[in-house]
Protein backbone atom coordinates (compact mmCIF):
# COMPACT_ATOMS: atom_id res chain seq x y z
CA UNK A 1 0.00 0.00 0.00
CA UNK A 2 2.65 2.41 1.26
CA UNK A 3 4.33 1.71 -2.45
CA UNK A 4 1.63 1.81 -4.37
CA UNK A 5 0.64 5.91 -2.61
CA UNK A 6 4.60 7.14 -3.43
CA UNK A 7 4.45 5.62 -6.86
CA UNK A 8 1.17 7.60 -7.30
CA UNK A 9 2.27 10.49 -5.53
CA UNK A 10 5.83 10.53 -7.61
CA UNK A 11 3.60 10.48 -10.90
CA UNK A 12 1.41 13.20 -10.31
CA UNK A 13 4.33 15.16 -9.17
CA UNK A 14 6.33 14.08 -12.90
CA UNK A 15 3.18 14.93 -14.63
CA UNK A 16 2.49 18.17 -12.66
CA UNK A 17 5.96 19.64 -13.68
CA UNK A 18 4.96 19.57 -17.59
CA UNK A 19 1.97 21.71 -17.24
CA UNK A 20 2.59 25.34 -17.94
CA UNK A 21 2.53 28.32 -14.77
CA UNK A 22 0.17 30.96 -15.14
CA UNK A 23 2.55 33.79 -15.62
CA UNK A 24 2.33 36.62 -12.73
CA UNK A 25 1.94 39.71 -13.98
CA UNK A 26 2.48 42.23 -11.78
CA UNK A 27 3.86 46.15 -12.08
CA UNK A 28 6.87 47.41 -10.59
CA UNK A 29 6.19 49.47 -7.64
CA UNK A 30 6.64 53.11 -8.48
CA UNK A 31 10.41 54.14 -8.19
CA UNK A 32 12.22 56.83 -7.15
CA UNK A 33 13.86 58.94 -9.94
CA UNK A 34 16.99 57.26 -10.69
CA UNK A 35 16.92 54.68 -7.96
CA UNK A 36 15.95 51.56 -10.07
CA UNK A 37 15.15 48.51 -7.78
CA UNK A 38 16.66 45.33 -8.74
CA UNK A 39 16.01 41.95 -7.64
CA UNK A 40 19.64 39.83 -7.47
CA UNK A 41 18.34 35.60 -7.31
CA UNK A 42 22.16 33.82 -7.30
CA UNK A 43 22.96 30.79 -5.23
CA UNK A 44 26.85 29.55 -5.70
CA UNK A 45 27.70 32.67 -7.96
CA UNK A 46 26.46 35.01 -5.81
CA UNK A 47 29.63 36.04 -5.02
CA UNK A 48 31.15 36.30 -8.67
CA UNK A 49 32.69 39.46 -10.10
CA UNK A 50 30.68 38.90 -13.21
CA UNK A 51 27.93 39.53 -11.46
CA UNK A 52 29.27 42.50 -8.93
CA UNK A 53 30.43 44.10 -12.23
CA UNK A 54 26.98 43.75 -13.86
CA UNK A 55 24.78 45.24 -11.04
CA UNK A 56 27.56 48.06 -10.19
CA UNK A 57 26.92 48.48 -14.01
CA UNK A 58 23.58 49.61 -13.78
CA UNK A 59 23.46 51.60 -10.77
CA UNK A 60 26.33 54.34 -12.65
CA UNK A 61 25.44 58.03 -12.19
CA UNK A 62 22.45 56.29 -10.01
CA UNK A 63 21.52 54.93 -6.57
CA UNK A 64 20.46 51.62 -7.21
CA UNK A 65 18.36 49.22 -4.13
CA UNK A 66 19.76 45.79 -4.45
CA UNK A 67 18.03 42.71 -2.91
CA UNK A 68 19.81 39.83 -3.19
CA UNK A 69 17.90 36.52 -2.57
CA UNK A 70 19.69 32.68 -2.52
CA UNK A 71 17.86 30.38 -2.72
CA UNK A 72 18.46 27.41 0.34
CA UNK A 73 19.06 24.33 -2.23
CA UNK A 74 18.37 21.42 -0.39
CA UNK A 75 18.53 17.64 -1.33
CA UNK A 76 15.62 15.77 -2.42
CA UNK A 77 15.53 13.35 0.73
CA UNK A 78 16.68 16.14 3.14
CA UNK A 79 13.67 18.02 1.56
CA UNK A 80 11.07 15.36 1.90
CA UNK A 81 12.50 14.84 6.33
CA UNK A 82 11.88 19.01 6.02
CA UNK A 83 16.04 18.82 7.19
CA UNK A 84 16.69 22.32 5.57
CA UNK A 85 19.44 23.50 8.17
CA UNK A 86 22.09 23.10 6.55
CA UNK A 87 21.12 23.74 3.23
CA UNK A 88 20.00 27.53 5.21
CA UNK A 89 23.36 27.81 6.47
CA UNK A 90 25.62 27.36 3.30
CA UNK A 91 22.72 30.11 1.37
CA UNK A 92 23.08 31.91 4.32
CA UNK A 93 27.25 31.85 4.54
CA UNK A 94 27.39 33.05 0.72
CA UNK A 95 24.61 35.40 1.03
CA UNK A 96 26.93 37.68 3.75
CA UNK A 97 29.67 37.53 1.94
CA UNK A 98 27.95 38.55 -1.01
CA UNK A 99 26.56 41.59 0.45
CA UNK A 100 29.66 42.36 2.05
CA UNK A 101 31.35 42.76 -1.30
CA UNK A 102 28.49 44.89 -2.61
CA UNK A 103 28.42 46.96 0.16
CA UNK A 104 32.04 47.50 -0.40
CA UNK A 105 31.51 48.51 -3.85
CA UNK A 106 29.49 51.18 -3.04
CA UNK A 107 25.61 49.26 -3.22
CA UNK A 108 22.71 49.70 -0.89
CA UNK A 109 22.04 45.75 -1.05
CA UNK A 110 20.22 43.93 1.42
CA UNK A 111 19.37 39.86 1.28
CA UNK A 112 17.26 36.83 2.59
CA UNK A 113 17.54 33.42 1.94
CA UNK A 114 14.67 32.22 -0.58
CA UNK A 115 12.78 28.69 -0.95
CA UNK A 116 14.44 26.15 -2.61
CA UNK A 117 13.14 26.81 -5.78
CA UNK A 118 14.36 29.20 -7.25
CA UNK A 119 11.34 30.57 -9.54
CA UNK A 120 9.52 30.52 -6.25
CA UNK A 121 12.15 32.46 -4.58
CA UNK A 122 11.52 34.64 -7.46
CA UNK A 123 7.65 35.22 -6.82
CA UNK A 124 8.03 35.16 -3.25
CA UNK A 125 10.26 38.47 -3.53
CA UNK A 126 8.47 39.89 -5.76
CA UNK A 127 5.14 40.27 -3.46
CA UNK A 128 7.91 42.24 -1.21
CA UNK A 129 10.19 43.78 -2.97
CA UNK A 130 8.52 44.88 -6.33
CA UNK A 131 11.60 45.19 -8.61
CA UNK A 132 12.41 46.94 -11.68
CA UNK A 133 14.51 44.05 -13.29
CA UNK A 134 15.46 40.69 -12.32
CA UNK A 135 19.01 39.28 -12.55
CA UNK A 136 19.77 35.86 -12.57
CA UNK A 137 23.43 34.47 -12.16
CA UNK A 138 24.22 30.90 -12.89
CA UNK A 139 27.32 28.57 -13.51
CA UNK A 140 28.37 28.26 -17.33
CA UNK A 141 25.93 25.67 -19.35
CA UNK A 142 27.42 22.31 -18.63
CA UNK A 143 28.06 23.11 -14.74
CA UNK A 144 24.90 24.62 -14.02
CA UNK A 145 21.56 22.79 -12.74
CA UNK A 146 19.43 26.02 -13.21
CA UNK A 147 20.02 26.60 -17.18
CA UNK A 148 19.24 22.58 -17.06
CA UNK A 149 16.24 23.09 -15.39
CA UNK A 150 15.22 25.65 -17.72
CA UNK A 151 14.90 28.39 -14.51
CA UNK A 152 15.92 31.36 -16.69
CA UNK A 153 13.48 30.50 -19.48
CA UNK A 154 10.88 29.85 -16.99
CA UNK A 155 11.34 33.31 -15.53
CA UNK A 156 11.21 34.98 -18.59
CA UNK A 157 7.73 33.81 -19.07
CA UNK A 158 6.37 33.87 -16.08
CA UNK A 159 7.45 37.31 -14.34
CA UNK A 160 6.57 40.83 -16.21
CA UNK A 161 10.21 42.16 -15.69
CA UNK A 162 13.16 42.60 -17.52
CA UNK A 163 15.42 39.58 -16.99
CA UNK A 164 19.06 39.51 -17.40
CA UNK A 165 20.64 35.94 -17.14
CA UNK A 166 24.75 36.58 -16.10
CA UNK A 167 27.40 33.67 -16.09
CA UNK A 168 29.69 33.19 -13.84
CA UNK A 169 32.44 31.18 -14.03
CA UNK A 170 33.91 30.58 -10.45
CA UNK A 171 36.38 28.17 -11.86
CA UNK A 172 38.23 30.59 -14.45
Amino acid sequence: AVFVVLTAVALWAALRRGEPEAPLRQAPAESSAGEPRILVVANETVGGRELLAEISSRSVGRKAVVLVVCPALNSPLRHWVSDEDEARAAAHARLDQSLASMRAAGLAATGEIGDGDPIQAIEDALRTFRPDELIVSTHPVGRSHWLERGVVERARERFALPVTHVVVDLDA
